[in-house]
């Protein structure tokens, strides 16, 4: 299975609460901003991009699960 993050960057206020809790998932700028607009992960990280996606205050972020 794949998993597939989306991320509405331009909602993005840089907390970096995503990256701080997924650093492998979540990329960032030099300003702290999130700049995953989109992004497939493999399923061993499903349980990070999942506590990322909660951590964000903005609720900017999907995770959409895909069947290889």
């Amino acid at each position: 299975m794949t998993v597939r993050i989306k991320v509405n960057v331009a909602g993005c206020v840089g907390h970096a609460r995503c990256h701080a809790v997924a650093p492998e998932v979540y990329e960032l700028d030099e300003n702290g901003f999130n700049v995953t607009a989109e992004k497939e992960v493999p399923e061993e990280l499903r349980a990070q991009a999942v506590r990322g996606m909660r951590a964000c205050p903005e609720r900017i972020i999907s995770i959409e699960q895909e069947e290889d």
